[in-house]
């Protein structure tokens, strides 16, 4: 599939969000599979201040020191800090929006108000799962007892503050499911296009 932006369109960001363990990767490498060859679908690397290496998502590493250049010579759209970590979503991607693309990053919700002031035209997709389901997931991973990830995902609010054009997926269940309805919203997006 080779589609190529129509002349005159407006672009869109997509920021995915939602807690550790919703399986934001997961439903964006889904959907990137199903998009493959479209010019006019865009999945963000974004620049992360971890190593490359380090397993997850596919991001290009970089350290302390880099990123705060990086950012001082203007080089992000968006950047911010979480967990211990800094995130930058490279500033090509105004291009690509004006350009007419749907363009596709793993974000932060707190870090939403700056991608609304980065990009007028933004929808998030917040990705979420029973807490039973995150907690499994986040013992998977071997970083803390299932009692303390439980007392952190209740205290943390899984929902999106007002004033967000926001379309929701549960990722309790299988991929597939959740699979298509990230697909159908993405496509919701290019297909709202004028």
């Amino acid at each position: 599939m080779d589609t190529a932006p129509a002349e005159g369109h407006q672009g869109c960001m997509v920021a995915v969000v939602g807690p550790s363990g919703a399986g934001k990767d997961t439903l964006m490498a889904h959907a990137a599979r199903f998009f493959e060859g479209r010019e006019d679908v865009v999945f963000v690397r974004r620049v992360i201040t971890r190593d490359a290496a380090a397993g997850g998502e596919d991001h290009d590493g970089v350290s302390e020191a880099e990123f705060e250049a990086l950012e001082k010579a203007g080089r992000f759209a968006v950047s911010w800090g979480a967990h211990g970590l800094r995130y930058g979503i490279p500033d090509e991607t105004r291009d690509a929006v004006a350009d007419g693309r749907l363009v596709i990053a793993n974000g932060s919700r707190s870090a939403l108000n700056r991608f609304r002031a980065a990009f007028p035209s933004l929808v998030v997709i917040n990705v979420t799962a029973s807490l039973d389901v995150l907690a499994a997931r986040l013992e998977a991973r071997g970083r803390e007892s299932r009692e303390e990830i439980l007392r952190r995902l209740q205290r943390s609010s899984l929902s999106i503050e007002d004033g967000y054009k926001v379309v929701t997926i549960d990722n309790s269940g299988s991929i597939e499911e959740a699979g298509k309805a990230m697909v159908d919203a993405l496509s919701g997006c290019l297909s709202a296009r004028p």
